[in-house]
């Protein structure tokens, strides 16, 4: 989760004998941010100019994701073809085109908010345990992070994530997905939820790689998401847009999606 929705939880749960409510909290359960922190909590992704591509891509209907998080069919061809420029980092900083990943092979591409997020440190584990399921289905398990090579190797050695790990530094992948981001996505009462769930279960926030000026001047107000794509570059066979942070999809469509 990102320094500035790990930071401040504001909400508490109140519980009688029918009901469970959520409502708005003063009390910080974290350490207050920053003034530094809060000036540069900006959303500067640039838009992206849609590029003319030759190549046909095919989203086959089961790329259509029910869970709660955005459909394929807000998804254009456009969007898709921005792809093709993308170039991603692997963990000795070589550069590889994102569409290698899945251009010889099947691929479950997961995309986290930032690699200091409590949340995606529980999605990692939770796309990890089933990832025998995944490689009788002939799939990878992928995870891509905004930010640098430096923080996707301490994310890869602090949570020995059983996937391959790659950074995107210009947040490309995410302009071109159109993942969406703000202050809005990031403060919900179930995301706010989902932060006190994962801390009882254990799961910590990375603060120093939070803090670093890759997260910072994004603000941390990224979302993710998670696609099924290949073989073949041009082949997505499913896709998830968080609509809110730790917006898991149902596990059960990733690994259907794999056995297409």
């Amino acid at each position: 989760m990102a320094a500035s929705l790990s930071t401040i939880v504001p909400y508490i749960v109140v519980r009688n004998t029918k009901k469970l409510h959520i409502q708005p909290s003063p009390i910080h359960v974290f350490a207050k941010p920053s003034q530094k922190l809060n000036t540069h909590c900006s959303n500067v992704l640039a838009k992206s100019a849609l590029t003319n591509s030759p190549h046909k891509w095919v989203i086959t209907p089961s790329a259509i994701s029910s869970s709660s998080g955005t459909e394929t069919s807000a998804m254009t061809k456009g969007n898709i073809d921005l792809l093709e420029s993308v170039v991603v980092l692997d963990l000795d900083g070589n550069e590889i085109p994102i569409s290698d990943l899945w251009k010889d092979r099947k691929a479950v591409v997961a995309f986290a908010r930032h690699f200091g997020c409590v949340l995606c440190r529980k999605r990692a584990d939770y796309l990890a345990a089933e990832k025998e399921k995944m490689d009788a289905a002939g799939a990878t398990l992928v995870l891509i992070g905004p930010g640098s090579v430096d923080q996707a190797k301490a994310f890869s050695e602090q949570t020995k994530f059983k996937g391959e790990v790659y950074a995107d530094p210009s947040y490309s992948s995410y302009k071109a997905l159109k993942f969406v981001s703000g202050v809005s996505t990031t403060f919900t009462p179930g995301a706010g939820l989902k932060i006190i769930q994962a801390y009882v279960e254990g799961y910590r926030q990375d603060w120093v790689l939070s803090f670093e000026k890759d997260t910072r001047t994004r603000g941390g107000w990224q979302q993710g998401g998670i696609i099924v794509a290949g073989p073949g570059k041009n082949n997505i066979s499913y896709i998830h847009k968080d609509k809110e942070a730790g917006d898991d999809p149902d596990i059960e469509e990733i690994l259907k999606a794999c056995f297409v």
